[in-house]
């Protein structure tokens, strides 16, 4: 039976909802870095208990009364786990926002609330919270929770780092190829303002921003001699070409994260009739995404300059698309979903490039992966409430 000493005591009776032992020596923490946890309770006397139980840990501690000043700690510093008093919606909100942020979603959470508040658990838990403790905690069992928090969110950074690596492999194939532009961004925006149009949900969202970086990924690996060549492929050296689809699906396919990108990666080249590559799919059975990026992607490339041919006005490369759906060769129900949101992205203007337009579209963005829409794919959406840039 564990012994408390006299002033964890004396702290447990000032604050009955934790029981806490006597802390041990600080030890260096268990990461090579040094983390930082957020402590966040309306009681300063709780607040002390907790950081108490969690000094041994040997990593930075930092407090805050409410959720306002967490948020503001969030903002000004990086914060690797949040140990959150439940407070009632407002933390519960707090616990989505941090979840669904894109930089801080691999935060871990921890709530501490009674045990029979069975209700406030399962609204923690559909927020996104990583754990629910009941209190009285036993400070060994604070610690090692917090420590399985802060591993996981070492384990998922590193998957970020591995995607890291991944998109910048593929901006080198944008490199390689000077007259491609900011080819990658003007797709992820342009896929990402369709999929919105139509109500996809989140997922496919972020899909489509992804695929936009990542769908000619396998070019990587296609020599210059063919990627650059000014003039006709020949059969062989268009079989080397046509591979990039599922050299790019290889190289990602060991990264859970970008599971939902690889349709895009693999089937950005089929045709609608059936006739495109690799798999030769047809209609529906191509999957929707891969079909999205598709109309952004030839319409980036036939309005860009390249070895083997000049540049297309907008209005020349909208009537070349629209004779390729007419062969059968693309989506008919999509044409008219590019055609709404194409007036956005038909300059290549520099001025209308502006920080600001952009920061609009990434919060729509945004929020679409909060509230994912609840139409079903292909169902017209209202056009979201934001002005989409030109010259992407």
């Amino acid at each position: 039976m564990p012994i408390r000493d006299s002033e964890n005591e004396r702290r447990l009776e000032a604050v009955p909802r934790f029981a806490l032992l006597r802390s041990e020596s600080p030890n260096p923490p268990e990461y090579g870095e040094r983390k930082s946890i957020l402590v966040v309770d309306g009681s300063k006397p709780r607040r002390s208990v907790l950081c108490a139980a969690l000094e041994s840990l040997g990593h930075e501690l930092v407090e805050a009364r409410n959720v306002p000043e967490a948020i503001e700690h969030i903002a000004d510093r990086r914060i690797d786990a949040v140990l959150l008093d439940f407070a009632g919606r407002a933390s519960i909100e707090f616990c989505r926002i941090v979840k669904n942020g894109s930089t801080t979603k691999t935060i871990s959470v921890l709530f501490l609330a009674r045990p029979c508040d069975l209700d406030a658990e399962i609204l923690a838990m559909e927020a996104g919270a990583d754990a629910f403790l009941h209190t009285p905690v036993h400070p060994r069992a604070l610690r090692a929770r917090v420590q399985a928090g802060l591993r996981h969110k070492d384990m998922i950074d590193s998957l970020d780092e591995t995607e890291t690596v991944l998109f910048s492999l593929a901006e080198s194939v944008e490199g390689r190829d000077p007259s491609l532009g900011q080819h990658c961004e003007r797709l992820a925006l342009m896929a990402a303002a369709m999929g919105m149009r139509i109500g996809l949900g989140s997922s496919d969202i972020l899909a489509l921003e992804r695929g936009g970086y990542l769908h000619d990924l396998g070019k990587v690996a296609i020599p210059d001699n063919v990627l650059l060549k000014p003039g006709a492929l020949t059969p062989e050296e268009w079989a080397i070409m046509k591979s990039h689809t599922l050299r790019g699906e290889k190289i990602c396919k060991g990264v859970r994260s970008l599971a939902p990108v690889l349709p895009i990666i693999r089937h950005h080249h089929e045709k609608w009739d059936g006739s495109g590559y690799p798999d030769g799919l047809a209609c529906d059975a191509i999957p929707l995404v891969a079909r999205i990026l598709q109309f952004a992607d030839i319409y980036d490339a036939l309005t860009a300059e390249r070895p083997y041919k000049r540049a297309f006005t907008p209005q020349q490369a909208l009537e070349i698309i629209r004779s390729e759906a007419a062969k059968g060769w693309r989506d008919p129900n999509l044409l008219p979903v590019f055609e709404d949101v194409l007036p956005a992205f038909a300059s290549r203007s520099e001025q209308d490039s502006t920080s600001n337009s952009l920061v609009a579209l990434a919060r729509s963005i945004e929020r679409y992966r909060r509230t994912p829409a609840a139409q079903p794919a292909l169902a017209i959406a209202e056009p979201p409430p934001v002005k989409l840039v030109s010259g992407l």
